[in-house]
């Protein structure tokens, strides 16, 4: 029996891009010396997102680009927009080379190299394409720059090392409250990519992931297996809310990403 049934992993080993700027150096001298108040942008939204076929593939860099899609839209004009899961196996074989058929090509995929995509490229809709504006790399152990960039971008996208314990080998699903576990198995079995809409006062994060958007995430496991955080600017979200990274302007954010876009 699979170690997770149901439950696939498939975020691979970070890369380091240095191309992606970092929300650190956009916000010096202008961090905020406390926390934002608390907020959980995806409070009313369903609890079944979707898998976007992260209990069939290792896809969950692409299915977290389509949650966050979801989020926004759900937020900005109280309809969430679902692309067909056709338009993520789309993505999944654009991006990471997957070919449907073939399991030998179903390796999952790097953060930084899907989000590259969403900039340059655009992840397939039903519609057209959905680009992104902008990313910023956001150091996942600063509480102040993760929260802030969610309130700001609505979510975080966060890639993590996924300790044993986490994934029930007897068929259970994971536990929806993700915590260091002092004594547990935690051998690190793969790589997990989740986005967070929202935080509490012990900067504690609501996680969404295989559609679920009921589990949490302790300060101190993020601490310990959380390896890469990022804040997306996305254009619908701006133009409603008028917050960006960093509080940068669409100018500003559009001349951080030449590099990237080149």
């Amino acid at each position: 029996m699979p170690r997770h049934p149901g439950f696939k992993l498939g975020r691979q080993k970070r890369d380091h891009d240095p191309r992606f700027p970092h929300m650190s150096a956009l916000m010096a001298g202008r961090r905020p010396s406390v926390m934002p108040t608390p907020v959980n942008w995806s409070q009313l939204m369903p609890p079944d997102l979707g898998m976007m076929l992260n209990d069939q593939l290792g896809d969950c860099t692409c299915a977290a680009v389509y949650h966050l899609i979801q989020l926004w839209s759900f937020v900005v004009t109280g309809k969430m927009l679902t692309e067909p899961d056709a338009m993520v196996e789309k993505a999944y074989e654009l991006i990471d080379g997957y070919v449907p058929g073939d399991p030998s090509t179903d390796q999952g995929g790097i953060m930084q190299h899907v989000m590259r995509y969403w900039l340059k490229t655009g992840v397939p809709m039903d519609d057209g394409v959905n680009k992104a504006l902008a990313v910023v790399e956001v150091d996942p152990q600063n509480d102040i720059d993760v929260t802030t960039a969610i309130v700001d971008c609505a979510a975080v996208n966060i890639g993590f090392n996924v300790p044993a314990f986490l994934m029930p080998d007897n068929g259970d699903p994971p536990p929806m409250v993700w915590d260091v576990q002092p004594g547990a198995d935690d051998t690190i079995i793969g790589g997990h990519d989740v986005i967070a809409p929202g935080f509490d006062a012990h900067a504690t994060l609501n996680i969404i992931s295989w559609g679920v958007r009921a589990y949490t995430m302790t300060k101190a496991f993020r601490d310990k297996y959380v390896t890469e955080a990022y804040a997306i600017a996305n254009p619908q979200w701006i133009n409603a809310k008028g917050t960006t990274p960093g509080g940068l302007s669409v100018v500003q954010l559009e001349h951080q990403m030449q590099a990237l876009r080149s």
